[in-house]
């Protein structure tokens, strides 16, 4: 079915890639022109995040018209050229496919407010109780998720998200028929596949009462439902298997088990899935708690999922998370060193690989000096609750610092000059200054850079076929240093990974031998690894 295991893929986060325009925000013909430098860097497919018609409340993840162009995106033709130039250079175009809601300003939610029954079943509306709300459930915006429908005085709608993003009902087969519709309208545009957007909570069990829990009460009621299953399964037998196309899904508190269910091959569901687990090693209960990453930890994490799925979605940073290399505390004077460490990691491990712009240069978290420079409306949420929580101030702005989604949709850092090279107006979020050092321009007049080892470690997996249909096995999880294997018909290469900021001993299990096929320093010493030092190494039989 869709997938190929030589699969690379580039997120793209298209307000934040490259404005032609001067408005200060990305734009299609941004992307064009970003096309030769994506097919030298070496991957084979982009992963475009929402650019339909929306009203921006969530960034383009709240839809408005889901057949139609984000007008300062761009046009559709300007979108059916970047996929024929994309196509020239070997490169796929894979859609966000968001359909858990829409927004509160798509026309059939706007006709379900005119009165329109037929549209109103396309959205989970219910009555309150006894003038309160439906039941006790949460919100993944730290929000109430229900909202009054329109002048009602006992119906609301639900919105697992924001106010502006009210449920589908996917217990009306006229809105996976809609589904089916959009999907082929983009497959015929000439996508190869879609992302899926918190693909394993779009079916609702029931509206009862959730058991009380520290957040998301209600979520058993929602979470990788059989009725989602079948429409995953519906959904491939009849769009996605006719054209080849292939899904990724993001899943929402996935354990194995579950990831399992939504990814095995013989299920027919979907072809990879998202876990969050690993992305969780330094979170205190809820993501908003930081604490110092413990690379043990995800080491265990990272093993544990390798060897448990089929096949893996590889990824450390997108457009909800942080940036990966600014969770290492002791990061210091090692920024290229650890970004050049974490492609070694990212592009050894048995899977598809998913970078983010950005990750080829080690771009780095922003750095807002206050809440009025952050965009995302999550943040604003965190930190209006955190207020009413009575944390301080100094602690709820440290916990934006780290955790905020902005930090994922800074402006792509092209340039050292103004703006980054991102755009000749003022970008509609802040530009790291630290561009005057981490750009593109830069990195390309370095033959030893973070963008020159990117190249490198791509260009090995392809011409390595073990780093794609290899086995994985774990060698060695210690307090700084993972090793790892991949083996196929008598190959084994050794993937060696300092995580930490200071020297550490080789690990004795890595041996003496071996044909050294990469590494991040120049200089390699016997029994010592450098802050951050990887190595891929072929170890002969």
């Amino acid at each position: 079915m869709g997938y190929r295991k030589d699969m690379i893929v580039y997120q793209i986060y298209p307000r934040s890639f490259k404005d032609t325009t001067g408005n200060g925000v990305g734009d299609l013909r941004g992307i064009i022109e970003g096309l030769d430098h994506l097919a030298d860097l070496g991957i084979n497919t982009i992963w475009l995040s929402p650019i339909y018609v929306s009203p921006n409340d969530d960034n383009g993840y709240d839809i408005a018209d889901y057949t139609a162009i984000q007008p300062e995106f761009g046009t559709m033709a300007d979108f059916e050229e970047l996929v024929a130039k994309a196509k020239e250079r070997g490169i796929g175009i894979v859609m966000d496919l968001v359909i858990n809601h829409t927004s509160d300003e798509h026309e059939w939610f706007r006709r379900a407010l005119a009165g329109e029954e037929k549209y109103k079943n396309y959205y989970i509306i219910k009555k309150g109780k006894n003038g309160k709300i439906p039941n006790n459930w949460g919100n993944f915006f730290a929000e109430c998720p229900w909202a009054k429908f329109g002048d009602s005085e006992d119906e609301y709608y639900l919105h697992l998200f924001s106010k502006k993003q009210p449920d589908l009902n996917w217990h009306n087969p006229e809105v996976l028929e809609e589904i089916k519709r959009i999907m082929r309208f983009w497959l015929d545009k000439g996508v190869v596949g879609f992302r899926c957007d918190v693909i394993n909570i779009i079916y609702k069990n029931s509206l009862e009462n959730g058991r009380p829990r520290p957040i998301l009460t209600g979520q058993e009621h929602y979470l990788s439902t059989e009725g989602c299953h079948e429409i995953l399964k519906t959904l491939r037998r009849e769009v996605l298997e006719p054209y080849g196309a292939f899904t990724v899904g993001e899943t929402v508190f996935v354990d194995i088990a579950k990831a399992r269910d939504l990814c095995a091959p013989e299920r027919k569901e979907l072809d990879m899935v998202f876990a969050f687990e690993h992305m969780e090693c330094d979170q205190v209960i809820v993501k908003w708690f930081k604490t110092k990453l413990v690379p043990r930890r995800l080491m265990k994490c990272l093993s544990k999922w390798q060897t448990a799925l089929e096949w893996n979605a590889c990824y450390f940073e997108n457009h909800d998370q942080p940036r990966f290399i600014s969770r290492f505390s002791d990061l210091g004077p090692y920024r290229k060193e650890a970004s050049k460490m974490m492609a070694g990691l990212q592009m050894t491990l048995r899977g598809t690989p998913y970078m983010h712009e950005g990750q080829e240069i080690g771009m780095t978290n922003g750095d807002f000096a206050n809440l009025d420079e952050v965009e995302d409306i999550e943040s604003h949420n965190i930190w209006a609750m955190a207020t009413k929580l009575g944390i301080p101030k100094r602690i709820r702005w440290k916990m934006i610092q780290r955790t905020s989604r902005d930090n994922g949709r800074t402006p792509m850092q092209w340039t050292a000059g103004e703006n980054a090279g991102f755009s000749s107006g003022k970008p509609w979020l802040k530009v790291n200054a630290n561009h005057t050092e981490v750009n593109v321009e830069t990195e390309n007049a370095v033959p030893n850079g973070v963008l020159a080892f990117w190249k490198q470690m791509i260009a090995l997996r392809k011409t390595h076929p073990v780093l794609i249909d290899g086995t994985f096995r774990s060698v060695y999880e210690g307090r700084a240093v993972y090793v790892f294997a991949r083996e196929l018909d008598g190959k084994t290469l050794l993937s060696v990974c300092n995580m930490t900021g200071k020297t550490a001993k080789l690990p004795t299990v890595v041996g003496k031998g071996g044909k050294l096929l990469a590494c991040n320093y120049e200089d390699v010493e016997a029994n010592l690894l450098k802050p951050f030092e990887f190595r891929l190494l072929e170890i002969e039989k």
